[in-house]
């Protein structure tokens, strides 16, 4: 398993970068979904499922950043899945030219699906086109329903938002509505996805949307 550090991208123009990379990715037939959430959400564990059920029929790579360590890259390597640590020398996001690097340490033939797992906080990582072509975000059951109303550009530049830990539903004061209410009005164009990852509930469909939308990468190349 390799572990890389990177650091922030001296580019005058990371909207740029971020473009060429996502043509680049395209050319070769990978949807590359930048992952963000807080820390603690559950990412990792969202991925392992998403992993396990989907890798007989789908290529799937994995980026791991993180300001260090490389726990989640060896756990998601266990599942069978490509994946590569990359430090960000204290950086709370990733750039386009960051993750190409760390893209680059990678050999992608045969990938379909590549995940950016981005560092774990709902601020920076909202601002910064990584070369994604889907931003996909996560808010646990037990992070709270008001998270819409403090952080609103992370839900604004999600395409996707997964609801993770809905078994947990019973025992946190969470409203599914108040949620779907808020996030809507920010994003009307934004997918809700409610899922458990521990039990699968939901996992489907979310599955069935990620092979929709890689079809449609595939298809634009």
């Amino acid at each position: 398993m390799k572990v890389i550090e990177l650091h922030a991208s001296v580019t005058q123009s990371n909207d740029r970068d971020a473009e060429e990379l996502r043509n680049e990715l395209s050319a070769k037939g990978v949807m590359l979904v930048n992952l963000m959430s807080s820390a603690g959400s559950g990412k990792t564990t969202l991925l392992s499922r998403i992993i396990t059920d989907m890798k007989g029929s789908t290529g799937i790579a994995v980026l791991e950043a993180d300001i260090d360590s490389a726990v989640d890259a060896e756990k998601i390597e266990s599942l069978g899945a490509l994946s590569v640590q990359v430090h960000t020398d204290g950086m709370c996001h990733m750039d386009a030219g960051m993750t190409r690097a760390g893209l680059e340490a990678m050999d992608l033939a045969g990938i379909d699906l590549a995940f950016l797992e981005n560092i774990g906080n709902l601020i920076c990582p909202a601002e910064y086109d990584t070369g994604a072509h889907r931003n996909m975000m996560i808010l646990s059951v037990p992070e709270g329903d008001d998270k819409p109303l403090k952080y609103p550009l992370m839900f604004e530049h999600s395409d996707a938002l997964v609801i993770t830990k809905i078994d947990a539903l019973p025992y946190f004061d969470f409203s599914m509505e108040k949620v779907r209410e808020r996030v809507l009005r920010l994003n009307p164009q934004i997918r809700i996805f409610p899922v458990s990852a521990k039990t699968g509930e939901g996992m489907e469909e979310l599955e069935k949307w990620l092979k929709e939308q890689i079809a449609r990468v595939k298809a634009d190349a």
